[in-house]
């Protein structure tokens, strides 16, 4: 029994029993997250969700609004700063092609302040929501999830956020198997928005949370959900979105294997899979000779989602397009917020430059990707002479040694667009320093200025 085996885990879990690495590195995922979900709050499809959210929902007795000292009911508050994480395509990813912080950190926040819930458990919580939600896609087998096009975040992020949320209320083992069956009911998102660049996608990791924390508060009040909902043969989560997926995945080595703390974070704003292509043309841009051929090697898988032709559209377009990250990393050598406004978008040096790539589908790519997040960029040097670099996983990935201090000034570089540096300092301490993580005294720290 799959669903009810991890409600037990979830259930009999203590603080101690969280690997002081994986903590760590939640901390430092949540601050990520915080900071791009900030700087979320400026974007109009976040605007069109919060005016959503807000109207006729306003409570003394909610939680908080990132950008605004506005307070809703946890599971809108979770839904609009879910939003708001995902809103620039900076937030985190891992490679079983989930983003998980813009889900559980918007659900582990606004639980801990509306049950003024105790700090020491904010740790674990952000720990199991981030491994329940990597855990199913990883069950299902993303690549073919993603194939049958699904968006893996809203599939698996209400699981996540389910967990995350029960743990918090400190369900018992049979209402935590009813909010995992009641989350697994709403998992859905269809990848559809690339076509046309539509706003759907920003809503994706909002409406996961939301989902989750819906659930958890309904199980607590008697609600009952599938028991079996992940790996009943007829309906079940496991059969209705993949062919291959393999159920025991979400069980195998939980507690020992934490696949959490290998979440990747962003240092560019677009799609995660073209990261690697990113980084690649960045090293290359300084012996690139203008004009010359241009190959990049992707998976098929990516070739489909994100090798489009490129035509000035939405931002997301933009954004979801390896040929437009590459150009822009060879062009401008800076593929950030900055770089995807409508002027930016329809530069024709860009627009040129991305369309004469030769995207080139690589077997060997295709054998390593999810696993590894790869890919290769060639460009002819002044000299005439091809130039290749092969990279098997991003810059932002566990693999890199200084991702700690880089991700530390990333969220700097965000929080100092609104706050004095002495406050953002502040804020990052906060989520760094040894201790519970004090979600009210963050929030609060927003309001000094």
């Amino acid at each position: 029994m799959i669903t009810g085996s991890l409600a037990a885990w979830l259930a009999d879990l203590s603080r101690d029993q969280i690997p002081a690495a994986v903590t760590r590195e939640m901390r430092h995922l949540a601050l990520d997250t915080f900071s791009v979900g900030l700087r979320g709050t400026h974007t109009p499809w976040y605007q069109a969700i919060r005016n959503w959210a807000v109207q006729d929902n306003h409570s003394r007795h909610g939680a908080t609004l990132w950008g605004e000292g506005t307070q809703l009911r946890p599971s809108d508050t979770a839904l609009v700063n879910g939003a708001a994480a995902h809103a620039l395509e900076l937030d985190d990813f891992h490679n079983a092609k989930v983003h998980p912080g813009a889900v559980i950190v918007p659900t582990v926040f606004a639980m801990a302040e509306h049950y003024r819930v105790d700090p020491a458990q904010l740790d674990m919580a952000l720990a199991v929501g981030y491994e329940v939600m990597i855990r199913t896609s990883l069950a299902l087998s993303p690549a073919e999830t993603r194939l049958r096009g699904w968006h893996l975040t809203p599939v698996c992020g209400p699981l996540g956020a389910a967990a995350a949320a029960s743990v918090m209320l400190q369900l018992r083992p049979r209402e935590i198997r009813s909010a995992l069956g009641l989350a697994a009911t709403q998992s859905s998102g269809l990848f559809a928005f690339t076509l046309d660049g539509s706003d759907s996608k920003r809503l994706h990791a909002g409406m996961a949370a939301r989902a989750g924390v819906v659930s958890a508060e309904l199980a607590r009040n008697g609600l009952s959900g599938p028991a079996y909902a992940i790996e009943a043969e007829d309906g079940g989560m496991m059969k209705a979105f993949s062919d291959h997926s393999d159920a025991t995945r979400l069980l195998h080595e939980l507690g020992k294997t934490w696949h959490a703390a290998k979440t990747n974070f962003k240092p560019y704003s677009c799609c995660g899979s073209a990261h690697a292509h990113v980084d690649a043309a960045l090293d290359l841009r300084s012996v690139w000779s203008q004009g010359g051929v241009v190959r990049v090697g992707v998976p098929t898988l990516v070739d489909i989602q994100c090798g489009y032709r490129y035509e000035p559209g939405s931002e997301l377009q933009a954004q979801m397009s390896v040929r437009y990250a590459v150009a822009a990393a060879l062009l401008r050598g800076s593929v950030l917020p900055q770089d995807f406004g409508e002027e930016q978008r329809r530069d024709p040096a860009i627009i040129q430059l991305a369309n004469a790539i030769e995207i080139v589908r690589d077997d060997d790519l295709d054998r390593r990707y999810p696993k590894e997040f790869c890919g290769w960029v060639e460009v002819i040097d002044r000299s005439g002479t091809p130039r290749r670099i092969m990279q098997s996983n991003p810059s932002g990935s566990s693999e890199n040694t200084a991702r700690h201090e880089k991700l530390r000034e990333k969220s700097m570089v965000l929080l100092n667009q609104d706050f004095h540096p002495e406050i953002s300092e502040a804020i990052c301490d906060q989520f760094l320093r040894p201790g519970p993580l004090d979600v009210r005294g963050i929030l609060g720290s927003l309001r000094i200025e």
